[in-house]
């Protein structure tokens, strides 16, 4: 028998060929150079989006120790994974990053302490006069019920098993996740995001000890009435408005929970659009394959980009049922 074996020095070479390979695929790479159409679908946020996320980063990438990678790179193959949850594309894709597991892996961890700045920029509780205004009419003429300016849902992200009491992070479906607290407004602008506890806190845990309580508590005290509309796994307050338990058929307070759901379906579809479009919320294989502490950052990011196109009018065309089963995995 003849048989000829690979030495080691033929698979460093052939590993350092691959790594060169990369390298000049991506110094060719320019993704400025799809339609708009492809740019959209492919990155989530149309050119001079990504421009201005780019100028907003690049500085704080300057001090960082370069992998051979530039900033628009990163930043393509970061936002191919924040909309497809991996950060390649399939075969016949419009644009395809030339970068190792490893290398992206380095990648996401040097661009979210940037594209976290984007969060104070982007995600506010604060509300003007005049939005308050138009967001109370928005909520009174669809539910009936006066003050209200926002919404608030919980959502579950999955999650790789965490390696630090993964047990925490069991929810009642029995998968690991994050339980992710959304407040929106009339306009699908995500208002606050508290994606930080376990799976198996619930909402009502997480809402008595979230700041979003403390805000609205504290603008009671100072007599401003704004409200939110909750679910039912929400403790009712004089800020936060939830459905009647097992009322009886026909009665005020059924009909009184019927308009309460009609004003409180914006947040669900919210979520739905959030998901549809940032689909590592869903993941690749079905969870975010990082740290609970990282994934929490992804969430946040994804609602702050979120925010950037409903502020710049970035539409999103996708089934309206596949985003209603999106909202609350």
């Amino acid at each position: 028998m003849f048989f000829i074996m690979f030495s080691d020095d033929d698979e460093i070479q052939e590993k350092r060929d691959l790594r060169n390979k990369r390298r000049i695929l991506r110094k060719k790479a320019d993704p400025f150079k799809l339609s708009d159409t492809a740019f959209l679908q492919c990155f989530r946020v149309t050119k001079p989006i990504f421009s201005f996320i780019l100028e907003k980063i690049e500085p704080q990438l300057e001090c960082i120790k370069s992998n051979g990678v530039s900033a628009k790179i990163k930043l393509a193959a970061c936002l191919i994974f924040f909309g497809e949850g991996r950060y390649q594309h399939g075969t016949g894709q419009d644009f395809h990053v030339a970068m190792a597991q490893t290398t992206f892996s380095n990648t996401l961890r040097d661009l979210i302490p940037p594209l976290i700045t984007l969060l104070g920029d982007w995600i506010q509780l604060n509300m003007t006069e005049s939005e308050r205004m138009e967001a109370k009419q928005y909520f009174f003429e669809r539910s009936g019920i006066s003050d209200v300016v926002m919404c608030v849902d919980g959502t579950h992200i999955r999650i790789v098993k965490p390696k630090y009491r993964p047990l925490r992070y069991i929810n009642r479906k029995n998968y690991y996740s994050l339980n992710a607290m959304i407040v929106c407004d009339h306009k699908y602008r995500i208002r606050a995001a508290d994606a930080r506890f376990a799976g198996s806190h619930h909402d009502a845990y997480i809402s008595s000890v979230s700041p979003i309580r403390k805000h609205f508590r504290d603008l009671h005290s100072s007599g401003i009435t704004d409200k939110l509309l909750g679910d039912a796994g929400y403790p009712s307050e004089p800020w936060l408005i939830t459905p009647n338990r097992n009322p009886d058929s026909g009665t005020q307070e059924s009909i009184f929970n019927t308009f309460h759901a009609r004003g409180r379906n914006i947040v669900e579809r919210t979520i739905g659009i959030l998901k549809s479009k940032f689909r590592c919320l869903l993941g690749a294989d079905g969870r975010l394959n990082y740290s609970p502490k990282k994934c929490t950052n992804i969430i946040n990011i994804c609602c702050a980009l979120h925010n950037i196109c409903i502020e710049n009018n970035i539409g999103w065309q996708q089934n309206l049922d596949e985003m209603f089963l999106f909202r609350n995995d």
